[in-house]
């Protein structure tokens, strides 16, 4: 067969929880990899019913993520979306796409600037684990489809000596390019585990962060 892969988009796990019964989680384990991307907008369209529903498809082996769209009066404040995005990891939901809102006809109503997307990244980044902070995108209109949006001021400089950086704490940082083949490496300070908990950031100051997990 030519197909390698199957990646569906749905509302319906949000929408219609009670679709995705036992059976049809059994028909989906016949035919991976399959991935879902599933739609959600507001936290409280995490309903227990959603949640379980969820649950089943993880279960059933279906990696899933979440695309939501910036709505204005809906998802546009930063604490709304960071209770989405929290969520969404405790219903086994990745947060994958965020996108500007598209130009169709009839919902200007709802659109932001851009700046609002890139300051509730900026308000998730390093507030949060890594794995709640989606990808900001635009789907450019014409036909140029997803072209992520960063915040441009973490990279504050790079040259061959290397990049500068700076942090959700606005630190900034030296990281050096490699020279004659090789890294120059700088002692760690402050080394954290890679693993966390929402809400939660590792300190620092204790082996790693390891004794707080």
């Amino acid at each position: 067969p030519h197909l390698e892969l199957i990646r569906i988009g749905s509302r319906v796990p949000g929408s219609l929880p009670e679709r995705i019964t036992p059976k049809l989680c059994e028909i989906v384990k016949k035919y991976h990899p399959i991935y879902m991307n599933l739609h959600f907008n507001h936290p409280d369209e995490l309903t227990p019913e959603v949640k379980a529903a969820c649950g089943r498809l993880a279960d059933a082996g279906v990696p899933l993520g979440a695309q939501t769209v910036l709505l204005k009066g809906v998802n546009d404040d930063p604490e709304v979306m960071k209770q989405l995005v929290h969520q969404l990891l405790l219903a086994r939901v990745k947060p994958y796409y965020l996108y500007q809102a598209d130009l169709t006809k009839g919902t200007n109503h709802f659109r932001t600037t851009v700046e609002t997307g890139m300051n509730i990244i900026r308000a998730l980044q390093g507030h949060t684990s890594g794995m709640a902070v989606p990808h900001f995108v635009i789907d450019a209109p014409g036909g140029g489809g997803k072209i992520p949006i960063l915040p441009p001021d973490y990279l504050l400089d790079l040259d061959e000596d290397g990049a500068v950086l700076k942090n959700y704490e606005n630190k900034t940082f030296h990281y050096p390019q490699p020279q004659n083949g090789t890294s120059r490496e700088l002692p760690m300070v402050g080394a954290s585990s890679s693993l966390s908990v929402c809400g939660v950031r590792p300190d620092p100051r204790r082996n790693g962060g390891l004794d707080d997990l």
